[in-house]
């Protein structure tokens, strides 16, 4: 499995010209082997530039992304091989559906990684299993499927190469509550049964602080807040100045606050919100 390191990572657009920006600047991380980590940032805050340097889809202006102390813009051969270590998930996948079959969307990365069919074939089942896309369905156009469907077919295209990384950006978009559950579910037990490193990048503050370890939340082009779930969202008040959202428990219990009743900070999910009233109405809070 891997661990990636960005150093000093920076991307400037359009350099020496009028319309030159940085799109991030400076930025520090490690993601170590096997975390399950969320991104998160207002429209504009850097973060879909970020993880495109992940596996080399944009390289840095300056600065460097390391996976496992390796350069992954080293030279071409690196840039090529590390696209089946780190895979990326784009947001709407779904319209990159383009195989005449499910079977055929889902094996493509397989086959262009010039593996033996039998190998091809076991990847593309274990992909399917993981990512809940019945079997009965390989014959299909998936095309012709639902949109929560033709999303797990994507991402299981994705698991199909087994990456060591694996990036999802906005996985949950535009699909119903069931079908965000259960693409987090899916996720969730190919990272538990993988190992793989998970980056997450959503606007739903609810999902993220349902699943991730960490939060790494952008602003401006840098890293604004980094630390766990309840780190971050105990600075309600201050992700709401740089335009986040945060989860609906957090909100609540913010507004309750503010009427001087005494929540915790760190209540950020409904079962901690029920303990917290619960506690304040025996007289147990602090």
């Amino acid at each position: 499995m891997a661990e990636i390191i960005t150093e000093n990572l920076t991307h400037v657009f359009s350099p020496d010209t009028p319309f030159e920006k940085a799109a991030i600047r400076d930025v520090n991380l490690r993601i170590p082997q096997g975390q399950f980590a969320a991104l998160i940032g207002h429209t504009g805050s850097g973060k879909s530039t970020f993880i495109q340097h992940l596996n080399a889809l944009l390289q840095p202006t300056t600065g460097r992304v390391l996976l496992d102390g390796q350069d992954i813009n080293k030279d071409k051969y690196t840039r090529r091989d590390v696209k089946w270590k780190v895979g990326l998930v784009f947001q709407y996948p779904e319209y990159q559906l383009f195989e005449e079959t499910v079977y055929r969307d889902i094996a493509f990365g397989p086959t262009n990684m010039k593996l033996g069919k039998a190998e091809i074939d076991e990847r593309v089942r274990e992909a399917a299993a993981f990512t809940g896309v019945e079997e009965e369905l390989f014959e299909r156009s998936p095309l012709e499927l639902s949109g929560g469907q033709k999303r797990r077919i994507a991402i299981a295209g994705v698991i199909a190469m087994r990456p060591e990384v694996l990036i999802l950006d906005e996985p949950t978009a535009g699909l119903d509550p069931a079908g965000c559950a259960q693409i987090l579910e899916n996720v969730r037990n190919y990272r538990e049964k993988s190992g793989a490193t998970v980056l997450i990048v959503s606007h739903s503050m609810d999902d993220v602080a349902r699943i991730a370890e960490r939060i790494i939340v952008f602003d401006h082009g840098g890293v604004a807040m980094d630390g766990t779930p309840e780190e971050v969202f105990s600075h309600s008040r201050a992700l709401m100045e740089i335009g986040l959202s945060v989860p609906k428990a957090a909100e609540l219990a913010l507004a309750l606050r503010k009427r001087n009743i005494p929540i915790p900070e760190s209540v950020f999910t409904h079962e901690q919100l029920i303990a917290a009233l619960l506690a304040v109405r025996e007289g147990k809070a602090c």
